[in-house]
């Protein structure tokens, strides 16, 4: 997957998994893009593990598997970094 297929499914995940979980966590799209691209990585490596398959583009079942990655880390950092 491209440079920018991972900016694109980065900002697509990052904005669903704050779009799911609203609150003030700071940052702006940066952030957002940040989180959606780590989250694709952690989505990745979850679907992975279960056998679902990674993100492997932009489609749905990337941006689901990206999302949820996202999603946990955004749980996470919610619940332990911020306090």
């Amino acid at each position: 997957m491209g440079f920018i297929s991972w900016i694109i499914l980065g900002l697509i995940a990052g904005a669903l998994a704050k779009w799911l979980m609203p609150g003030d966590d700071g940052g702006g799209w940066i952030a957002t893009m940040v989180l959606g691209i780590a989250g694709a990585f952690v989505g990745g490596f979850v679907g992975g593990f279960f056998g679902f398959g990674g993100a492997d583009g932009v489609n749905i079942g990337s941006i689901v598997t990206a999302t949820l990655g996202a999603f946990i880390l955004l749980f996470l950092y919610n619940r332990f970094i911020r306090g």
